[in-house]
């Protein structure tokens, strides 16, 4: 099939002051989609290009118009006051909402293409009369999607799962005891009741843009970094915190920050308030509040290099079982087939 590819973000390492976990992951699934035989052209502006300087036209296909496809899939965009809702010649405008606008008004409305939505930041209303119509499916990367949506998580490749190496992790120094890499949005809570009490007790870095941070004054905020920097960062850390708004929670949405930790060899420490933690951790690194996470912590220093720091490795990377690519893109021929849709693998555990 000819797939429309709508995006906001990048393929490439992008930009440094741009939010885009899409980054992560989404080269690894359209790469996916071509080796299966699909033609993918994209709709949105080329930023790699424009803003980046990378140049992948020589592998990829970008059109500004409206050129015929068999599907039309969207990286959902939801309105971003003062960024999206401008008019196009304001300053600091971005065109990603007027243009997603303009292909669901030609493709979705008015031809009624197959349409697959992903709502990656569950932004969609519950109520929208997108989800109504029968050739769209809405997607969401949670392992218990809204009622009618699929379950389409973040992918990691297969061969990074299979060749992770759990001694050699283990082995590795990481002077880093405790990080989080990832921006504010919609965080404070879980932030407020994780790991700010817990930093005041462990050296830590806190990589990404946080912009209101006066109540935590004891909390080491180093700004946004290179998305190359991301692995590097996690390779010298012990732990990090999987911190997760509540609707992400709600749904057990983990985002790319669980699978860029677990093959860096860096233990994600899970709330339990986050829906099916423990069946994308071992028991051992979910953790009920602050003290907690200290008591946890300090745990692991104490096993760090040794063979049960490398087994608790290896259950975090044996966990990822559920995201592997090849899953998401048994679920996406299925959305696009109308066969049935394949269930998240799941490891053992309590809904």
């Amino acid at each position: 099939m000819r797939i429309g590819y709508s995006f906001w973000g990048f393929l490439g390492p992008g930009v440094t002051d741009t939010p885009d976990g899409g980054r992560s992951h989404r080269r690894v699934l359209v790469d996916a989609l071509i080796a299966a035989g699909h033609e993918i052209v994209f709709l949105q502006p080329n930023r790699d290009l424009d803003e980046a300087g990378t140049d992948l036209t020589a592998t990829y296909t970008w059109d500004a118009g409206l050129p015929p496809v068999d599907v039309l899939f969207l990286e959902w965009r939801w309105p971003i006051p003062g960024r999206n809702t401008t008019p196009c010649s304001a300053a600091g405008h971005t065109c990603d909402l007027h243009r997603q606008q303009q292909l669901l008004d030609h493709y979705t409305r008015q031809l009624a293409t197959l349409t697959v939505l992903w709502d990656k930041d569950q932004q969609l209303p519950p109520g929208d009369p997108l989800r109504t119509l029968g050739h769209v499916t809405v997607c969401e990367p949670a392992l218990h999607p809204s009622f009618g949506a699929v379950s389409l998580l973040f992918p990691v490749a297969d061969d990074a799962i299979n060749q992770a190496d759990p001694a050699a992790l283990a082995a590795e120094d990481r002077p880093l005891p405790l990080v989080y890499i990832g921006n504010q949005y919609d965080r404070d809570t879980a932030f407020t009741t994780y790991f700010a009490p817990a930093a005041a007790h462990v050296a830590h870095r806190v990589a990404g843009k946080w912009t209101d941070t006066g109540r935590w004054p004891h909390v080491n905020f180093t700004g946004r970094i290179p998305f190359t920097e991301v692995a590097a960062t996690y390779r010298a850390s012990v732990a990090t915190v999987l911190l997760a708004p509540d609707r992400y929670a709600r749904s057990g949405q983990f985002t790319q920050r669980l699978f860029e930790a677990v093959l860096a060899g860096c233990l994600p420490l899970a709330p339990a308030s986050l829906r099916s933690a423990d069946r994308v951790v071992p028991p051992e690194l979910i953790i009920w509040d602050a003290s907690d996470l200290v008591a946890t912590f300090t745990r692991l220093t104490r096993i760090t290099a040794s063979r049960t720091h490398a087994d608790l490795i290896a259950q975090c990377i044996e966990r990822l079982d559920p995201f592997r690519l090849s899953r998401q893109i048994r679920t996406i021929t299925a959305v696009l087939t109308g066969a049935p849709i394949p269930l998240p693998l799941l490891q053992g555990g309590s809904a």
